[in-house]
């Protein structure tokens, strides 16, 4: 799945469009740089599970908790030292738990990333405009 957002805005509109079609367990994995918009499509997410309190990166405190129609799970480890401290903080009690858990910085933790997924990747093209975001979902899934 594909989309371009030419705004803030339509960023979130897609990721609260999104989260419709998200279930308990899912995990999405943020890809992108500093600045591409990750929060911003989170917080659509959050939207959409009818999360109605203001969503911020955990930069600092790792996880962010939130109810909703499904608890989100918002991870970011760019501080993280390695896979060990995110099972320190009790990430497969998240990850493999009953509500959605999004990922920021997911190549960090690469070995211990479950198989069924969605891979999000948010990239920007400068030559296009400076709020232009090319979206991209795929969804891995395990082998049978």
């Amino acid at each position: 799945m594909e989309f371009e957002s030419n705004s803030y805005e339509e960023t979130q509109k897609f990721a609260e469009k999104f989260s419709k079609t998200l279930k308990a367990g899912d995990v999405l994995c943020m890809y992108g740089d500093l600045g591409v918009g990750k929060t911003a499509f989170v917080q659509g997410l959050a939207k959409g599970l009818g999360i109605d309190v203001p969503i911020t990166s955990p930069t600092f405190t790792i996880v962010n908790e939130y109810s909703g129609r499904l608890p989100l799970y918002h991870f970011d480890v760019y501080r993280i030292a390695d896979s060990d401290e995110m099972y320190e903080i009790g990430y497969e009690e998240y990850v493999y738990g009953d509500g959605v858990s999004v990922i920021e910085w997911p190549q960090l933790i690469d070995d211990i990333l479950p198989e069924n997924r969605y891979d999000v990747t948010i990239s920007k093209d400068y030559s296009r405009h400076d709020n232009y975001r090319k979206i991209e979902i795929q969804k891995t899934e395990a082998e049978k």
